[in-house]
């Protein structure tokens, strides 16, 4: 870092005369570009390189806390050098590559070639590539032909990442980058329809394709029955389809309308702290908002009421094991942000259909496979909404009631991988409270089976298909900065008193709370009311002493089954424990490690814990794990209705009373309410006032 201030904006290398960026602020299509340019720079004119990943590296924790502490003073803000971070591979080879590019003074600082199992993330232009190559090829088009499919049936090809297993014999190898293909067919009497659902007829035939060369290597046969017994393609048996599109159904014809309206507008403000980076500013909340190809959605610099909380807020990593220990389905496990990227698979949201009521939308740009910008409209939506009561009391005396709604702030993002959808979000309301929430809906990744079989690791969801077991487990890291730097993490425990003749009819219990010394991992106990609190024991509150802290409440979740001897279990550091608790390490930002594909383990958070750093009143990282064990239900298809999981922080003597007072009481007047009919037709709303007053209160 430099020390030297920097009065007057300074121009961008390789930029449109543009101001300095934020150290925050995501790249750039300017800066993008001229990265690109930087890296085929350091190689001959006529090297095909395929670009992976151009992002913001993040500036080291030390450099950019004073920058944000002058900031937020008004103060003149140190330079820091801006770099960007490239993962690149010469085009059909192996030959893996990630870099540091300084943006600041024009150059690649650093080129390292990366070793063996070690693999990137796919990309889009890829994954189409591969879809065309397993439906060409010839071998797989001869298995294909002794399924006797209707003439002119339309086939599907859904590429997965290869998975590991540690086989390596020949064509069944899990070091070279591969992907496994698994193919369905559309409904051949409506084979026109692209938006037909194919994961209500999937083939027998697998096929699997290098990366390198992009050839077919081998064609897997995928077993049908109750045991591992693999059976010659043979004349297929169409089924009925199972469509969801809404053209496909008789929809219902009783539902009204119900819009989201705010005459006056929304109550937060958005302003651009860079070019591509917005501050966020509602009801007391500051926080600023990133965006970049693996993560998604990230929050920066969280502040309540000026007090600082978060320094950085971001999903980390996700996992999806999957149940069925046979060929090849044993190696299906889903890494959705290492092996994809949240940000490159988010969704162009809609006006309407995605978010309701009153929008603003943030848009992107990422790259693509040529190291060209590519423009991500509509990647975030923010809004308010209504979330019922925030609390409320009555005076049975009087029948006054005291009642304010709970406004929340809404950050979304949706996105899609291949057959699954997850709909992201970031939630805050106006008792300081932050909320992530997941929604998982989309379509089950499908197999075929045999009629009249079933298996106990996974479900028949229509006739021919099975939707094996998987869990969906996710790892949201936080970065905190609790009223400062130096913060801890303790657990509550409530426990019976004893017997006694302080206790004598034994009702009393007590609690007690545990410092957490040395990073690890850490699991809830229910029957304990196990609570886990992020505190700075430095900063007291003064109404009782206490250290001011955040407590986690997080969803309990089956831990990950594969056992620890599983390259599932080994690749997916984060599955085992609720919580881990590390040190801070600039760079260490994801869970499962910084490349998941075909990985091996050994690079995630389970191996930083394993240090045994101090992390009491130090610089730490929280990872919260949730998740679920989804066991298909035949209602989960055609396509599964949503299954919603909540992270939630809430504050823990931060405050000296509750934050959410001072919010205006709920009047008719302010929220114009209307009385209906029993047959549901609007009547003339009721005169404005307070809520739920009654003139004669009785119990």
């Amino acid at each position: 870092m430099s020390v030297q201030n920097a009065p007057v904006p300074l121009p961008l290398v390789g930029g449109k005369n543009s101001s300095l960026q934020h150290p925050l602020g995501p790249l750039t299509a300017a800066e993008i570009s001229e990265s690109a340019r930087l890296i085929k720079g350091l190689w001959p004119s006529n090297t095909d390189i395929q670009f992976k990943s151009i992002t913001l590296r993040e500036p080291n924790k030390a450099d950019l806390t004073p920058f944000l502490a002058a900031e937020h003073a008004g103060q003149p803000t140190p330079n820091i050098e801006r770099r960007s971070f490239v993962v690149y591979y010469i085009r059909n080879t192996d030959k893996l590559h990630e870099a540091i590019v300084s943006l600041s003074l024009g150059k690649v600082e650093s080129n390292l070639r990366l070793g063996p199992n070690i693999h990137s993330n796919t990309d889009g232009e890829e994954i189409i590539r591969v879809e065309q190559i397993a439906l060409e090829d010839e071998g797989v088009k001869a298995e294909i032909a002794k399924l006797q499919l209707p003439e002119g049936t339309v086939i599907i090809s859904d590429p997965w990442i290869y998975g590991s297993d540690g086989v390596n014999e020949g064509l069944f190898t899990d070091e070279k980058r591969m992907f496994q293909c698994f193919l369905y067919i559309r409904d051949p009497n409506n084979s026109s329809e692209a938006d037909s659902n194919h994961y209500a007829m999937p083939l027998s035939i697998s096929p699997v394709i290098s990366a390198e060369t992009m050839k077919v290597t081998r064609i897997d046969i995928l077993p049908t029955g109750a045991d591992h017994t693999i059976k010659e393609p043979s004349p297929y048996k169409v089924q009925p389809p199972n469509e969801y599109i809404p053209e496909a159904q008789t929809l219902r014809t009783d539902l009204k309308p119900l819009n989201v309206v705010q005459p006056e507008g929304a109550s937060f403000q958005i302003s651009n702290f860079s070019e591509l980076g917005r501050t966020v500013t509602w009801q007391k909340w500051s926080f600023k908002v990133g965006f970049n190809i693996r993560e998604g959605m990230v929050l920066y610099d969280v502040h309540y009421a000026g007090r600082p909380l978060f320094y950085r807020l971001s999903l980390s990593d996700m996992s999806i094991p999957y149940a069925d220990p046979r060929h090849p389905f044993h190696k299906k496990a889903a890494f959705d942000l290492g092996d994809a990227g949240a940000g490159i698979m988010a969704n162009n949201l809609q006006l309407g259909c995605d978010c309701l009521g009153s929008i603003h939308y943030l848009s992107a740009v990422l790259n693509d496979d040529k190291g060209e910008p590519l423009d991500m409209p509509n990647v975030i939506c923010i809004h308010e909404q209504d979330n019922g009561i925030g609390w409320k009391h009555t005076n049975y005396r009087t029948g006054r009631a005291a009642v304010v709604r709970n406004r929340e702030l809404v950050l979304q993002s949706i996105i899609t991988v291949s057959n699954y959808e997850y709909i992201l979000a970031f939630q805050f309301n106006q008792a300081g409270e932050v909320m992530y929430e997941v929604r998982a809906t989309g379509i089950l990744s499908t197999q075929p089976i045999d009629e009249g079989i079933s298996v106990p690791w996974g479900t028949v969801v229509h006739p021919g298909v099975l939707a094996s077991h998987h869990q969906h487990i996710f790892s949201l890291r936080v970065d905190p900065m609790i009223d400062g730097p130096a913060n801890r993490v303790v657990f509550d425990e409530a426990h019976p008193m004893p017997r006694s003749d302080f206790n004598p009819h034994g009702v009393g219990y007590s609690v007690s709370q545990t410092p957490i010394t040395t990073s690890g991992g850490y699991d809830l106990d229910f029957d304990a009311n196990r609570t886990f609190k992020i505190q700075n024991a430095a900063v007291r509150n003064p109404v009782n002493g206490q250290p001011v802290a955040y407590k986690i409440h997080a969803p309990p979740f089956q831990k990950i089954l594969a056992d620890k001897d599983s390259f599932h279990f080994k690749r997916a550091e984060f599955a085992d424990h609720n919580i881990y608790v590390t040190s801070y390490k600039d760079d260490e930002l994801y869970a499962g490690g910084k490349y998941t594909n075909q990985s091996r383990g050994g690079t995630g958070v389970r191996s930083w814990a394993d240090r045994k750093d101090n992390v009491l009143d130090d610089d730490i990282v929280v990872w919260v794990q949730f998740g679920i064990n989804h066991v298909p239900r035949v209602e989960d298809f055609p396509v599964m209705p949503c299954e919603i999981i909540k992270v939630s922080f809430k504050p823990v003597n931060f405050f000296e009373k509750n934050p959410a007072l001072d919010v205006p009481p709920s009047v008719q007047s302010f929220n114009k309410s209307v009385l209906t009919s029993a047959n549901g037709e609007a009547a003339v709303g009721g005169a404005g006032g307070a809520c739920c007053v009654k003139e004669n209160s009785k119990l």
